[in-house]
């Protein structure tokens, strides 16, 4: 016989379970069923991320995402407390810093003109103020930094295993089985049947399915401009340690750093075949992180290697944004993915919204209509181009 509920959320990482929390939170009363393939999370998205929390964005409703999420993850200790016990996130506003040359320097400045309309307190650094950020940068190229000192990073685990207890304390249901397809009937969405052969009857189904987000849509012939790319990060330690903690630093290549404890990591965008492949390589940091972050800082000379991991984006091939909303073409099927990289961050306004949407019918706190699924055939794409 199959089983009902009222809510089917596909992927209990930081998205799905902030939706759940959410929904439950605002007073949905309905049952809400998670499913989980991977109980550990070993291979989540969100435990293997950098941590960056930013509003240093190019795109105004990515700016007004991140503006509430960090007020959200300011109070996230309390607001996901259970009993006594506070959900602790490390949340370090250590500052998120663009490095800009004479290549992108135009870019930074729109970028800053357009955060500033929106109430970001980010600044334009000269060189010498550079300097007062991080004293051994090496800065001879550069022209300024696009710098936010309310920005920094987290720990990206605490963040998701703090909104799945809740979710949970609120009575949410988590089911650690996969799914293997979503079902429909007349034009609606009618549950989803499980790799074990059980079938859950549901009116609302959310794909927060992440890299394995399109291979869902796919199953119901709904396809989504979504692919899984690997994101190697590389930890490791420096003879010399550096004078001041860091802000999350991009550099100019693209090639990024931050402290993590004593130690330091860093990864890049590199190019690579879409798929889901989680080995990390040594090479990586020797061939292509190393010859840039020694370069930019002398410190980084030195260096050796304590770990590395690789995880996994859910790109957005069209306009790196994610896809919010629900599918035009099936009543009840609603998306939360192709994030591009930006899931975590994004998690608590993206809960919020999908949560008014369900409930009421319309968005309330943000208005997140420019990422709906529309958006792509009526060509109003919302282009990020402070990919990380």
């Amino acid at each position: 016989m199959d089983k009902k509920t009222d809510v089917i959320i596909v992927g209990g990482g930081v998205i799905g379970s902030s939706i759940a929390f959410n929904l439950l939170n605002d007073g949905f009363s309905g049952d809400i069923t998670i499913f989980e393939k991977d109980r550990t999370y070993e291979f989540a998205s969100t435990p293997r991320s950098a941590g960056g929390i930013r509003q240093l964005f190019t795109s105004s409703i990515n700016i007004q995402i991140s503006k509430y999420s960090l007020q959200k993850y300011r109070t996230f200790p309390d607001d996901m407390a259970i009993g006594d016990e506070k959900a602790e996130i490390d949340l370090k506003h250590r500052g998120y810093l663009f490095l800009g040359d004479k290549t992108n320097l135009d870019y930074l400045r729109k970028q800053h003109l357009l955060q500033v309309n929106h109430g970001v307190p980010s600044e334009l650094l000269s060189k010498s103020e550079l300097h007062s950020i991080i004293p051994e940068l090496q800065n001879d190229d550069l022209e300024v930094g696009l710098y936010c000192a309310e920005d920094g990073y987290l720990d990206p685990y605490s963040v998701m295993q703090g909104y799945i207890k809740k979710a949970k304390q609120l009575g949410a249901n988590y089911v650690y089985e996969e799914v293997d397809y979503i079902c429909k009937e007349k034009g609606k969405v009618s549950g989803v049947k499980l790799k074990n052969g059980e079938m859950y009857q549901a009116p609302i189904v959310i794909n927060c399915a992440g890299p394995w987000a399109a291979a869902l849509s796919e199953s119901i012939g709904l396809a989504i401009p979504v692919v899984p790319l690997k994101r190697q990060i590389i930890q490791f330690d420096i003879e010399k340690p550096l004078e001041n903690p860091l802000p999350l630093t991009v550099d100019t290549t693209g090639v990024y750093f931050r402290h993590e404890g004593s130690s330091i990591i860093s990864g890049y965008s590199e190019k690579v075949k879409p798929g889901i492949d989680f080995k990390w390589r040594r090479d990586f940091f020797y061939e292509t992180l190393w010859p840039i972050l020694a370069n930019r800082v002398p410190n980084f000379e030195k260096a050796k290697i304590l770990s590395g991991w690789a995880g996994i984006y859910s790109m957005n091939t069209i306009d790196q944004n994610a896809i919010i909303g629900e599918h035009p073409q099936l009543n009840g099927y609603y998306m939360a993915c192709g994030f591009s990289g930006h899931g975590m961050q994004q998690a608590p306004a993206v809960g919020k919204g999908l949560s008014e949407l369900i409930r009421t019918g319309t968005y309330e706190t943000l208005d997140l209509k420019p990422l709906s699924f529309e958006r792509f055939s009526t060509n109003q794409l919302t282009t990020e181009g402070a990919i990380v």
